[in-house]
């Protein structure tokens, strides 16, 4: 998910501050009432005791003012809606920041397993909450924690239908632990800044469950909600423990998800959190994580699956039952700790939302619409002009003449209407979307597309470039291309064939095929649109078909709020751009004729020749010139295309056909030293909009250029740059091998060591010991032991110390790295592995791995693996290994990423992806 642009956290930031002054205000004038109230209570015997009263409330009135001064508080708003995705998730955060008590603002579960090993970023998304002047109610378990102690005490633990017996003794063994766990969360919170009160009894009210047979268990049935609020009007976020009490006093252990059910139904917060180091509820017949769950559409479905048995059945029951009772609004989310701050605010964290969501109705012709007017007044909504309604006039009499199915909710802030596949195409168009403001914040727009992905397995639909809601068309889809201010996005096509059809057919026909369908003429040019496709794709090296030159005014796609749009799709943080796999696209040179002409300088080299096979299979690139001096006349193998003859292309050939603007992409496959006159040829030419592509070490470090590692640079910087100097291959593989852990590293002089072997390819075909196969064998060449170029390389990208000691071995491609990584404080192998995955979630050319990668497997292959992730003893220091194929994705698959980025086309478009 891409963040927001610093400037508008700052903006929103302010915007919250204020509310946060608004809330401090009304906190202090409820701590002041709090402690008045207490005065009278307590202190009325003696005027002593009144004075002390008094200065205790005084004391108090200054926290209040003095607590949260504006800088913090805006650092920390900032912080969180760095972790926000769009201005939509934004704006859904301010209205849920502003609109509740704080009380009501999250009920959050703690699991004993978080207590153990996630206890640090648990307290830094508290801490960060704090400061906005919010204070979620905590409760905690201790189930691992339990289980060790009894099992150290010789105590067998008793199960009945998965809940534990807790007889006299294991109530003992629990009261103890609760308490301590209790007190090192409070003390974690203070430690970090947080003020906190640990709260042990007096809350959970509870009968016996059932005495006989599970003895002191209880279940709870009343909430006293006094000294929570207490706590909070104090400025303290309250900690409670899944201890209960029945009515004369005994103690009794209580289910923690349950108890925090019953928090839920009296306190009516926002948001229920149930932190889980699993992250969320996984599908046992997949194993992929599930998103979403939306229980009025799809709990009878889910209740009927085989793996949803036991505890799995029994959690989704009751959370049903407890968001049934509680306002549409609220939501509950199981989720990773990590994932607290994000989840919190958005409906789109990194584990399982569960809500009752929005029941769409369905229907395949108008005459189901059970009032048509309404569904005219949906439509002329987002319509300008004065002959809107006579638009969506012709628009419905359009659709009485072809089939289409339409989603909606009751009250028509939400719709989508789709045209069907027809025998001709199996692709689905997505011809209308309008959502209100409304609708998206409450996510009915995530429902809506969880509607057509399951009835829709293909389906394309175009957005308007400027729309402010594109990172989320984004995140749906599959693919992207950019045309004219249009992006074209799709998602269940895989075959490379389709994506060329469907690119072929939206650069020449572009909104008029896959644009809304609102007109008569639009709908009977659908009629033949699969033909067009495939004459489009046949005929795509040759002459283009004529674009239709009627031009009709077409629906929009995307959804219109009455607010701003934002035109920011990719965003930067701290260096990186965040994982988006297929962003909205630059449309840089929209303007001319398709395929793009490329010329290649220098193609005799391995990179060359791999980029040369690519090249041959990319619909959208004509390869027209390749360069090199010891080949020149000889015919070009490999490319099938047409008939190429390499050239032996001067400085001053190259400013020729760039003045007349021949090329469009210029790829430099040279060595080291060698690119830069081409380079000033091209620069002098004036014809500075062309791309150039570099694939040696010569402007890596040039400020000018753009570095083109897409998965660690802001792909939007990419997209929009004339001049990328593409990575080293070495430099590659270990950027993305330590990128990860940068925030977590020992501060300097610690320093990463990457122990990298590549095979001789990566040496070159100039004759030498390193590519020598005979000297290579049984044997490991070390080289340039320090100041390699991939180290300077390395390091200044990573802004981060990093030493290099690189290698070649035997095998002819491939590389592989083992880093060792200093860490600032302790960690676990599982933590440092999640965040690999997080970090490179959606990311299709990196595969995260448990298991450390092999060099084999990586040959040939356009990505890269990571895995390994063993850590000392100690927890201070960890080990990663990475492979990567230093002709494809060091080289040549990468030079093709940013070649696409750059000019406008997928950004996987001609890569083969498994």
């Amino acid at each position: 998910m891409q963040s927001v642009s610093r400037p508008l956290a700052r903006q929103l930031a302010r915007q919250a501050c204020k509310q946060i002054s608004k809330r401090q205000a009304s906190t202090a004038a409820l701590r002041a009432t709090a402690t008045t109230t207490t005065a009278t209570t307590t202190t009325a015997s003696t005027t002593a005791a009144k004075q002390q009263q008094k200065q205790k409330q005084q004391h108090r009135r200054e926290f209040a003012t003095s607590r949260y001064d504006d800088g913090s508080a805006r650092s920390a708003v900032i912080n969180v809606l760095n972790n926000i995705a769009s201005k939509r998730e934004v704006q859904q955060y301010l209205a849920q920041f502003t609109s509740v008590s704080s009380q009501q603002f999250a009920v959050i579960k703690v699991g004993g397993a978080i207590l153990t090993d996630y206890i640090d970023e648990l307290c830094a998304s508290l801490r960060n909450l704090n400061q906005m002047g919010l204070y979620p109610v905590i409760i905690h378990g201790a189930g691992p924690q339990l289980n060790k102690l009894l099992e150290e005490a010789g105590v067998e633990p008793q199960y009945k239908e998965g809940i534990r017996i807790t007889d006299g003794k294991t109530l003992g063994v629990a009261r103890k632990l609760f308490l301590e766990e209790n007190l090192k969360l409070t003390e974690a919170l203070e430690s970090w800044g947080v003020r906190a009160r640990p709260i042990t009894s007096g809350v959970l009210m509870a009968d016996y469950k059932d005495k006989d047979t599970y003895q002191f268990v209880g279940e709870v049935n009343q909430i006293n909600p006094t000294s929570l609020k207490a706590a909070i009007a104090d400025g303290y976020i309250p900690v409670l423990t899944c201890m209960a009490e029945s009515e004369d006093g005994q103690v009794l252990n209580v289910n923690a998800d349950k108890a925090a059910a019953e928090l839920a139904r009296a306190l009516v917060p926002l948001k229920i959190v149930y932190l889980s180091e699993k992250g969320g509820i996984h599908d046992k017949e997949t194993g992929k994580l599930i998103e979403a769950i939306n229980l009025d559409e799809e709990y009878d479905e889910y209740m009927k699956k085989p793996w949803v048995i036991h505890g799995t059945r029994s959690k989704i029951r009751d959370i049903k039952t407890l968001l049934d009772d509680l306002p549409r609004s609220s939501s509950v989310a199981i989720i990773h700790p990590e994932a607290l701050e994000r989840e919190l605010f958005t409906h789109s964290g990194a584990g399982t939302l569960i809500r009752r969501g929005t029941k769409l109705q369905q229907a395949s012709s108008l005459a189901e619409f059970e009032d048509l007017s309404k569904l005219k007044q949906t439509l002329v909504r987002d319509r300008e002009g004065f002959d809107s309604a006579a638009v969506v006039d012709r628009y419905l009499e359009s659709l009485n003449t072809r089939s289409f199915r339409a989603y909606f909710d009751e009250n028509m802030e939400a719709l989508a209407i789709v045209l069907p596949p027809t025998d001709s195409s199996k692709l689905a168009q997505l011809a209308t979307l309008t959502m209100t403001r409304s609708a998206w914040l409450s996510n009915i727009a995530d429902n809506v597309f969880q509607n057509l992905k399951r009835d829709f397995p293909k389906l394309a639909w175009t957005v308007k470039q400027d729309d402010e809601n594109l990172t989320w068309f984004s995140e749906k889809a599959d693919g992207s291309i950019a045309r004219r201010g249009e992006v074209l996005f799709w998602y269940g096509i895989e075959s490379p064939e389709e994506v060329r059809e469907l690119m072929s057919e939206f650069v020449q026909h572009g909104r008029q095929m896959f644009g809304d369908i609102n007109l008569e003429s639009q709908l009977h040019r659908a009629a033949a649109a699969a033909e067009r496709i495939r004459a489009g794709a046949a005929n795509l090296m040759g002459n283009r078909p004529q674009q239709d030159k009627q031009q009709a005014r077409a629906f929009s796609t995307s959804a219109r709020p009455a607010r701003p749009s934002v035109t920011s799709a990719i965003t930067q943080k701290r260096g990186y751009a965040t994982t988006n796999p297929n962003p909205p696209l630059g449309i840089k040179n929209s303007d001319k004729d398709y395929p793009s002409k490329v010329a290649l300088i220098g193609a005799r080299g391995y990179t060359g020749q791999a980029l040369i096979d690519l090249l041959n299979r990319h619909p959208n690139f004509d390869l027209c010139h390749v360069s090199s001096r010891e080949l020149a006349g000889q015919k070009l193998k490999g490319y099938e295309r047409k008939e190429i003859i390499y050239e032996n292309l001067s400085p001053d050939d190259v400013r020729k056909m760039a003045e007349n603007k021949e090329i469009d992409c210029w790829v430099m496959a040279l060595p080291n030293g060698v690119c830069k006159p081409f380079v000033d040829a091209i620069d002098e030419s004036g014809h500075k909009e062309a791309l150039i592509v570099d694939l040696s070490a010569d402007y890596r470090f040039d400020s000018n250029w753009t570095y083109g590692l897409p998965e660690l640079v802001q792909r939007g910087k990419i997209a929009s740059a004339n001049r990328i100097s593409n990575p080293g291959c070495y430099a590659t593989a270990a950027q993305l091998g330590i990128a990860p852990l940068i925030p977590h590293l020992a501060p300097q002089p610690a320093q990463p060591t990457v122990f990298g072997v590549s095979g001789y390819s990566g040496a070159g075909t100039k004759p030498s010991p390193k590519n020598d196969v005979q000297n290579l064998t049984n044997n490991l060449i070390p080289y340039s032991l320090t100041d390699h170029i991939h180290e300077r390389e390395i390091s200044s990208q990573l802004g981060q110390d990093v030493a290099f000691i690189p290698h070649v071995a035997v095998w002819f491609q491939g590389i592989h790295h083992t880093i060792s990584l200093p860490l600032a404080g302790k960690m676990v192998s599982r933590d440092v592995r999640q965040l690999y995955q997080d970090r490179y979630h959606g990311e299709k050319l990196v595969a995260v791995r448990g298991e450390s990668p092999l060099v084999k497997n990586i040959a040939g292959k356009h990505g890269v693996e990571i895995g390994g992730f063993a850590v000392h003893s100690g927890g201070k220091r960890a080990v990663v290994n990475v492979t990567i194929d230093n002709l494809l994705k060091g080289a040549a698959t990468q030079c093709l990423q940013n070649m696409n980025l750059a000019l406008g086309y997928a950004e996987y478009e001609g890569i083969p992806l498994e």
